[in-house]
């Protein structure tokens, strides 16, 4: 992920007056029609279907990583509402990014991968898996296999030589953010983990889940009041740490923990569970509405950042499936939280930032309810989406729930699928004896030629 900024052209004058989009939250229909406008203008945003553009990139300025939450969102918006508009680019997107290899580390994509990019395209596998969302042709990457493969090298790449483990944010050592190990590439790690652990009941990944957890405990990347801070550089330790609080990283632990709880129904779980759900409701919800702390009210919001309540409503949702106990908490910030995002969704933007319907542009403050405040985006777009598509759970619902592969789960994994690092880390080759004679000689006749220049300006 990489930092942007960016704010929507000319905003209609009218937009407050004739948008937004109607929903009664109490019709089922009615909930469905409003996140289909929202998903046709989200869907907008997309180029990788068109002829000569790369299916499942997202067009600038937008990054790798944020287009596989999207179509995570889009798994989900098929799951809970029965529409199978998106479906096959859906699909085309998730089976092209997955890479040569299987594994979401395709080559175009080796600049600037991190482990919470990769993170994010497994987890939308994992949804499908748990959605029983359409397998694809047995001769392509199935979506449990393409979830291990991720799992597998992130075990790999579990770093006990500094900070006493955890995963760094960047995969190759030529990345910025290399030394630098935060919270949500490690949220990634627990989260598939956690439902790995659930959905294949292999004990494996719930010690993988476990180990995790202490870890992030034991840095004090999540404290004793179950703030969740956003990393810090192996230089020091992990000891000084940047104390940002995110949505999406209280919102990663808390669907992981909720898996844990649902698979053991162990009270340390439950407790882990109950801790971040009272923190993030004191901490990022202001009268209901959730709020991006550390950059919203300073307008200072980047494209990552812009997306990142999308992901706290969509793992809020689970949890509340997976540790009904909260249901009762989330789910009321859940709709409250969705009736001002379709408040903010009455923009009509210039042609060039939204091209959806007209009046259902989704601005990025909820907090501003019905005043339009001009910020459109796919992060927008598709936090307001989550936000309505997740208020149609119901309260000990049986049908709309993630399976398992004892429960209905048709995914057909591998528990040996990834590659060990060294098939895909850059490595320097050794140098050969004659190369070595040859670069003796190079440097010779360099030497020669700078001691006979000073020798004729020496002599003139």
């Amino acid at each position: 992920m990489r930092p942007a900024l960016r704010t929507a052209g000319v905003v209609s004058l009218l937009a407050g007056l004739t948008g937004a989009i109607q929903v009664d939250f109490n019709d089922d229909a009615s909930i469905k029609d409003a996140a289909s406008t929202m998903a046709f203008g989200l869907l907008k945003y997309y180029t990788g279907n068109n002829t000569g553009d790369v299916p499942g990139n997202l067009p600038d300025p937008y990054f790798w990583w944020e287009a596989g939450a999207m179509f995570g969102t889009m798994i989900d918006y098929w799951f809970y509402t029965g529409d199978e508009t998106y479906n096959d680019v859906t699909t085309q997107a998730m089976l092209h990014q997955a890479g040569e290899d299987r594994d979401y580390m395709p080559q175009n994509q080796t600049r600037t991968l991190g482990n919470d990019d990769q993170g994010f395209w497994a987890m939308a596998a994992m949804t499908a898996a748990e959605n029983v969302f359409p397998n694809p042709p047995e001769d392509q990457p199935q979506w449990l296999a393409l979830v291990q493969a991720v799992f597998n090298e992130y075990v790999s790449r579990w770093d006990a030589d500094t900070c006493g483990g955890g995963l760094r944010w960047q995969i190759f050592t030529f990345n910025n953010g290399f030394n630098y190990k935060n919270s949500i590439s490690n949220g990634c790690f627990f989260n598939i983990a956690s439902r790995l652990a659930r959905f294949t009941g292999n004990q494996t990944y719930a010690d993988w889940a476990e180990k995790v957890w202490d870890w992030m405990e034991d840095v004090k990347f999540i404290d004793q009041d179950f703030n969740i801070f956003d990393g810090a550089g192996v230089e020091s330790g992990c000891g000084e740490i940047n104390k940002a609080q995110w949505t999406y990283n209280a919102g990663i632990f808390l669907q992981g923990t909720a898996m844990m709880y649902n698979l053991t129904e162990s009270d340390t779980w439950k407790q882990r569970v109950q801790g971040l759900v009272t923190r993030t409701m004191e901490y990022f919800f202001d009268d209901g509405i959730v709020v991006e702390r550390p950059c919203e009210s300073f307008n200072s919001c980047d494209f990552d950042q812009q997306s990142f309540k999308g992901y706290l409503m969509r793992w809020m949702a689970s949890a509340s499936q997976m540790a009904p106990f909260t249901f009762d908490t989330l789910m009321p910030l859940l709709k409250s939280s969705a009736t001002a995002a379709a408040q903010q969704c009455s923009g009509s933007p210039s042609a060039n930032d939204f091209k959806g319907q007209p009046g259902t542009a989704c601005g990025f403050k909820w907090t501003d309810k019905a005043s339009f405040d001009g910020s459109v985006g796919v992060g927008q777009q598709m936090s307001a989406l989550s936000a309505m598509q997740y208020s149609l759970i119901k309260k000990e619902q049986t049908t709309k729930v993630p399976v398992t592969a004892d429960t209905g789960g048709t995914s057909v994994g591998d528990p040996n699928a990834g590659r060990p690092p060294d098939e895909y880390m850059p490595m320097m080759t050794e140098i050969t004896v004659g190369e070595k004679v040859a670069a003796g000689f190079v440097t010779t006749a360099i030497a020669f030629s700078v001691l006979g220049a000073c020798f004729f300006v020496m002599k003139d």
